[in-house]
């Protein structure tokens, strides 16, 4: 009976070790995972545009009074990326009419955007030094800050619909030659 007794008690505290670490298993302090610790960026692979700007979707849109370029951005271009990377075809009209057209990919998170490549001579070249360069604002020809302020961002984070970003980019509404507050009235990046 001591026997049996003995037994059915190891039973039992084996059953509950292993429940305990069943229910440890999620832990953070634990697994060693800390759901509040800032995630690594880590881009998703980006090819190049198949066909150059779509002249019927170019959506021109507003960068600063000191600018003498026109900028417009192909609206059918527009991919809202799961890595939170919002990559689009930009084209850039010089005074004497002259154009180029860029692809590039803006991160809200941290405020970046990359160059990935040109339109040059009827193809798409990929540009062999891109890297992520911090958007200014103070400069002339801020277009990347007007789109990330305007319409791909909502503050710090990515906006993820399409519909919403189109919206934006409408000319009555578009937001992007002034920068955004946030609800204390500060400044944004």
């Amino acid at each position: 009976m001591i026997k049996s007794f003995q037994k059915s008690r190891s039973y039992a505290l084996s059953a509950l070790i292993c429940l305990t670490l069943t229910a440890c298993g999620g832990d953070p302090m634990v697994s060693g995972l800390d759901p509040f610790a800032p995630s690594v960026f880590k881009e998703g692979s980006t090819t190049m545009p198949l066909n150059p700007p779509n002249p019927d979707k170019l959506q021109s849109f507003y960068v600063s009074p000191t600018t003498v370029f026109k900028f417009s951005i192909d609206t059918s271009s527009i991919l809202i990326g799961a890595d939170g990377v919002t990559r689009y075809i930009v084209v850039i009209t010089n005074p004497s009419g002259d154009q180029q057209a860029q692809y590039e990919g803006i991160r809200c998170d941290s405020y970046q955007w990359r160059l990935y490549g040109s339109y040059e001579s009827g193809a798409w070249r990929p540009n062999p030094l891109s890297q992520w360069n911090y958007i200014k604002l103070h400069v002339p020809n801020r277009y990347q800050a007007a789109l990330a302020q305007g319409a791909l961002c909502d503050f710090s984070s990515q906006e993820t619909s399409l519909k919403a970003v189109l919206r934006s980019l409408n000319p009555e509404k578009f937001t992007g030659g002034t920068q955004p507050t946030n609800s204390f009235g500060v400044m944004g990046n």
